[in-house]
């Protein structure tokens, strides 16, 4: 057949089938029998389901998914809805930090700083601390700043990295972001190159990892946390997925691992982060340490420990070898500032043509948003004893990670207090993470639904008390188990009322399909 028989052909299908419409750009041959070449929708939009980017059709993002929206419109529809779904301290009641907010407060509106009255409003550390801030963001915080953040900013953290660490940190090496999931997200768009480049995550996983990783075009390679060992990381897991993953034809580039753990709450040993670098040494990958939940740390026995400290200390050939990414954010910790979008990585070991080319990137985006950079700067350089904010700002955060460390064991005992349900202590983070036994009855009610049991465990829950969680199959989890994710951010009186209305629900739900 001819090309202009092809022509014809193919627009007569065009016009007997109505379904698509071709833009001047696209050639028969690009088109024929090739959906994801036709440029309009038969209704004319070029934006349609059926032309977009299949990476984008295919992402999942479970925790404002099915259930999330739900429950926005049962909370619409006039149902009080408690909110777990998501770590988001200050939705469910955490108030601001006082420094924090009187140094921003004094950044945003800096005529502030011209009232006679002003030390009367604000205590002098703050008012220190937003002065040397404005001095230091050239236009103020209205204006860009570097792509990789202000440098008296970038610096406070370098040094909050080496005070932590014992080990000295490049400023150049640090990149302010708006929220750690977009350094993640820029670390991992780097480092995948095409389908066959594959990225080591624990499964159950955030989601946020695989969702990019489908976004960039790579390929997710499961680990498996141990749940009978406290969701334990296991090395010799680790090693059978490079090597099921190798014979595959991936290339495993690099490792995520969560400490405290999301969804799961644990906190590694120095022994695990240990095992963890020499691994990461022997098969050449890159490791991207995701310690966003320092500061939420419940118990004594193994308190948090850096990958970057523990990785120094082994000596060489590790400290000067392995490459290692760290993330934090003012998200969680006891400030829980998500909304203001302050993140940071700090890149050791990573080869400098690499940084430029990620700083180019950053560039994309002109620079991070400055009251999350101002926000970053009050988390790794809060008051020190004797300044006039310290015993305030001390108060403040010790009380409220005493409080999560209640609400933590709070949510554990009442989900081990329940007919067929388990729960891991939550040793760090923010989440609970229980094991669900569900009746042969009510997981073949969801497989007639066309649903997967825990999705209508926690949709039954939903309709019944208002409470708002994530199925475990949005995280993943071991095959024919079933689990939920639930923060430990309800205050300590809605957390009473979230044990009571749990309970009640599960042993209705299965005494209906016992």
């Amino acid at each position: 057949m001819s090309r202009s028989e092809i022509s014809r052909a193919a627009r007569l299908l065009m016009r007997h089938t109505g379904l698509f419409k071709l833009g001047p750009e696209c050639s028969s041959a690009a088109v024929v029998g090739t959906r994801s070449k036709f440029t309009h929708s038969k209704e004319g939009k070029v934006l349609h389901p059926d032309l977009l980017n299949a990476a984008v059709l295919k992402t999942q993002y479970a925790v404002r998914g099915e259930l999330y929206l739900r429950a926005e419109e049962l909370r619409k529809a006039g149902k009080e809805i408690i909110f777990t779904n998501v770590g988001n301290p200050h939705a469910l009641g955490a108030k601001p930090m006082t420094f924090p907010r009187q140094v921003a407060s004094l950044c945003i509106a800096p005529f502030l700083l011209e009232r006679p009255d002003v030390e009367t409003l604000f205590p002098k550390d703050a008012i220190t601390r937003a002065k040397k801030i404005l001095a230091a963001f050239k236009g103020g915080v209205g204006a860009y700043t570097d792509s990789r953040g202000n440098p008296l900013i970038r610096e406070e953290v370098a040094k909050f990295f080496e005070e932590r660490d014992g080990v000295p940190s490049n400023p150049d090496h640090v990149f302010l972001t708006d929220g750690a999931s977009v350094a993640v997200r820029m670390c991992l768009n780097a480092v995948i190159r095409d389908e066959n480049d594959g990225i080591l995550v624990p499964i159950p996983q955030y989601p946020l990892y695989s969702a990019s990783i489908q976004l960039y075009g790579g390929t997710l390679v499961p680990y498996y946390l141990d749940e009978t060992k406290n969701w334990a990381l296991s090395i010799d897991s680790l090693k059978k997925s490079v090597k099921d993953a190798r014979a595959q034809g991936k290339h495993v580039r690099a490792m995520v691992f969560i400490n405290p753990g999301n969804p799961t709450g644990q906190c590694l040993s120095e022994e695990n982060l240990k095992e963890l670098i020499k691994f990461a040494y022997d098969e050449q990958i890159v490791l991207m340490a995701d310690e966003v939940y320092q500061e939420n740390v419940y118990q004594d026995e193994r308190p948090f420990i850096s990958a970057r400290k523990v990785m120094h200390a082994m000596g060489e050939p590790y400290r000067s070898s392995v490459e290692l990414v760290s993330f934090h954010t003012v998200s969680k910790g006891a400030g829980g500032e998500c909304g203001l979008r302050g993140g940071c990585m700090e890149m050791t070991n990573i080869h400098k043509g690499a940084i430029e080319e990620i700083y180019k990137c950053a560039s994309i985006n002109l620079s991070p948003n400055t009251m999350g950079q101002i926000s970053i700067s009050c988390l790794v350089n809060p008051p020190k004893p004797g300044d006039d904010s310290y015993e305030q700002y001390n108060k403040e955060r010790t009380e409220e990670l005493a409080s999560l460390r209640r609400r933590a064991h709070m949510v554990t005992n009442a989900f081990n207090n329940l007919e067929g349900v388990t729960c891991n202590f939550t040793e760090g983070a923010m989440y609970s993470f229980p094991r669900i036994r569900l009746p042969p009855k009510a997981i073949e009610a969801a497989k007639k639904m066309g649903k997967a049991p825990d999705v209508l465990y926690c949709l039954r829950l939903l309709e019944a008390t208002g409470i708002s969680t994530v199925p475990g199959s949005g995280f993943g989890q071991e095959e024919g188990t079933f689990h939920l994710r639930t923060t430990i951010l309800p205050r300590e009186e809605v957390m009473n009322t979230f044990v009571s209305k749990f309970s009640d629900f599960h042993q209705k739900f299965i005494k209906e399909f016992s």
